[in-house]
């Protein structure tokens, strides 16, 4: 921090496409879109997990968290990207920068954390369904949850600690939509190597080691759904765990593709691909679960009709008269 407030940088210019403002103003359209359909899609299910008490279990818990991390994790750049889209002078300030870059990167990790979770979830509920609330109470999720947050939070911090404290000398060009880490590294003067090398590992740690726990949890669910007996068993317990797996195959897909694809001739190209995991990834999870999860289009078609407001008033109606009785 102390080489970066010697150098009097105060404020960041993100290039994202300035040589091509037609272009921008496209995308300004298409990302306002996306943008909010992701905030009413996840405010929704949150909503809707809320309401109904049908949703009142693990799954859905960390469906919610899950949601709120897309929300964060969108709101923590997709908006002053929208406004520099129509902006000729695209500017950032040095605390925004910096605050930009851990927020995406802690939901970021929180995410592939919060994936497991829900993995591991599915595979109590089919390969141990008979323990499925002892493994799974309360005392259990909300550990998972915050542990979860707090992993993906605390390797932000030292994450970023090491971006700041690089040497910088006065350069202050990122060549991106926003301050996303690897941008903001290089421009660090000097020799960076041993520090990028550093995030690389870290990054590469926390996004492998939870899909490599994903994987193992799905080789156990798929042996088990193998042994029931019925065709119709075995398409009951697959579809209890195929929205979970859309949103990792997903997920995963669009974030192997934008680490391990050959570098792309354009620049531009590769910024553009990184914006849209970034931003359209989030909108897709509300559309995954309430397509393919019969309880969540139960409750929101309930939701819809007004049966679900009909039943809270009726339940808050009775608990009043109960009190009143005492």
């Amino acid at each position: 921090m102390d080489e970066i407030n010697q150098t009097g940088i105060k404020e960041f210019i993100l290039l994202g496409l300035s040589e091509h403002h037609n272009l921008e103003i496209t995308l300004f359209v298409l990302f306002l879109s996306i943008y909010s359909v992701t905030m009413l899609g996840n405010s929704f299910l949150i909503v809707l997990n809320m309401l109904d008490t049908r949703l009142h279990s693990p799954m859905y818990f960390f469906l919610s968290n899950l949601s709120l991390v897309d929300i964060l994790g969108t709101s923590s750049f997709v908006p002053l990207m929208l406004v520099n889209f129509l902006e000729t002078q695209k500017t950032i300030s040095f605390p925004g920068c910096a605050l930009q870059m851990f927020m995406t990167l802690a939901l970021g990790v929180t995410e592939c954390l919060l994936l497991v979770v829900m993995a591991y979830d599915r595979y109590v509920a089919i390969c141990q369904p008979l323990r499925y609330t002892e493994l799974m109470s309360g005392s259990t999720c909300v550990p998972m949850v915050v542990v979860s947050w707090s992993i993906g939070f605390t390797n932000s911090l030292l994450q970023s600690m090491l971006a700041w404290h690089l040497p910088f000398c006065g350069h202050n060009v990122i060549n991106h939509f926003f301050c996303e880490i690897l941008a903001v590294v290089k421009l660090a003067c000097g020799d960076i190597s041993r520090s990028a090398l550093s995030l690389m590992v870290t990054a590469t740690f926390m996004t492998l080691a939870p899909l490599l726990l994903i994987l193992l949890s799905y080789i156990f669910i798929l042996a088990a759904i193998l042994r029931v007996p019925s065709a119709a068993g075995r398409h009951k317990a697959f579809s209890t765990c195929s929205a979970h797996l859309t949103v990792v195959v997903i997920f995963y897909g669009t974030l192997s593709f934008m680490y391990f694809k050959p570098k792309a001739k354009d620049p531009y190209l590769d910024k553009i691909i990184a914006l849209f995991y970034g931003a359209v990834t989030p909108s897709l999870n509300p559309i995954i679960y309430s397509l393919r999860n019969t309880d969540v289009k139960a409750a929101a078609i309930a939701l819809f009709k007004g049966h679900l407001f009909s039943r809270k008033m009726a339940h808050f109606y009775c608990c009043v008269q109960y009190q009143q009785s005492q």
